[in-house]
């Protein structure tokens, strides 16, 4: 009975023992990985996707109205720019082919500083200058007209007519061989017409009869 009591403590303290070093190893490990041991690498980054703009049309008439959707897993695509469908590549053959072309008009070269100017053709003729053209005299200007108004004449018991003439706002009432206003004298009253003379400038006119 002693012997089997004996056997059974043994037993406990191997496992007891073999427990206590298991806890110690990982509490160990644990200690390490916080104080000096290796990071765990880093997580791959999420990515996260632009969808091409979709073009949504109304339902009536009216302007066209675009919608972004965003995270529909492709890769964004940048359209209408017409820059992102340029070549950038230079090709030197095209450059020298460019290079080497001639110019085949018949006039000048302007893009050449060899060119040879084109030919004009020469003057068939006299020119015409202002030394040679005919000189047109100038004679002297045409007098005013005469800024009087018949319309009416009056006639006297002694058979002389009064003609009635207007200059702006001025009434004037004159007979034959009067001067009216300092300038004009009446030189002959008719039935439809009155002649009258401009003394500074020793010009006659005839003034027909305006009826009212």
């Amino acid at each position: 009975m002693a012997l089997k009591t004996g056997s059974e403590d043994k037993k406990k303290v191997i496992i007891a023992a073999t427990l206590g070093v298991v806890v110690l190893g990982l509490a160990g490990y644990q200690i390490f990985n916080m104080f000096g041991g290796s990071t765990p690498p880093p997580a791959a980054p999420v990515s996260v996707s632009t969808a091409a703009p979709t073009p949504v049309s109304s339902p009536g008439p009216g302007p066209v109205q675009h919608r972004m959707t965003v995270g529909q897993g492709h890769e964004a695509a940048k359209i209408g720019n017409s820059m992102a469908r340029l070549d950038p590549t230079l090709h030197p053959e095209l450059m020298a082919a460019a290079e080497s072309l001639e110019y085949t008009g018949k006039g000048r070269n302007i893009f050449s500083m060899s060119s040879v100017a084109m030919a004009i053709e020469p003057v068939k003729g006299p020119f015409r200058t202002a030394q040679n053209a005919p000189v047109v005299p100038a004679g002297p200007p045409p007098p005013p007209p005469i800024d009087l108004k018949f319309f009416g004449f009056e006639a006297v018991k002694s058979g002389t007519r009064k003609a009635f003439l207007l200059h702006g706002d001025d009434v004037f009432i004159a007979a034959e061989g009067d001067v009216v206003d300092h300038r004009y004298k009446v030189v002959k009253i008719a039935p439809f017409s009155l002649q009258v003379e401009d003394i500074p400038y020793n010009n006659t006119q005839t003034l027909p009869l305006v009826q009212n």
